[in-house]
């Protein structure tokens, strides 16, 4: 085995990034009322002026394929939560677009992640800390779109 690149710099940082995601996800997707993946469409539907996003957009948004996301789309619908509604730009295509159930939902589910958030992650860290996280954050997204 090449010990050099065991022990690079770039393996370690990535490492300890991957293992504080994977430790951090289930703390802070505790007591969300909904499962981690209805959370993330919400959320997204939530944050989008019009809490409207085109399906094909809110599947690429949290990482699912088209068929997963269409038989998530159809649970979350059947709750209640989402509703489709045609896209007037483009007859072929839907809308996802979050329910006053939804909204609720998702409120209540916030508010739990909200004091995680704080607990786990940004409680940690100094205000310092978390501008340059968020840069930093911003800057590996954006690099890697």
């Amino acid at each position: 085995m090449n010990e050099q690149l065991l022990n690079d710099d770039d393996v370690t940082l990535y490492g300890l990034l991957v293992e504080a995601s994977a430790r951090l996800k289930p703390l802070v997707h505790r007591d969300l009322g909904v499962p981690d993946t209805w959370f993330e469409v919400l959320l997204r539907l939530g944050r989008t002026p019009g809490h409207r996003l085109r399906m094909t957009d809110l599947a690429e948004a949290v990482s699912f394929s088209s068929g997963g996301f269409t038989r998530l789309a159809d649970r979350m619908a059947k709750e209640g939560l989402i509703r489709r509604d045609p896209d007037p730009a483009d007859r072929r295509a839907a809308l996802a677009a979050l329910t006053d159930k939804g909204a609720e939902a998702l409120d209540r589910a916030l508010t739990a992640h909200v004091r995680h958030l704080r607990s786990h992650v940004t409680g940690p860290l100094s205000s310092e800390d978390r501008r340059h996280l968020e840069r930093i954050l911003r800057t590996l997204r954006d690099a890697n779109e």
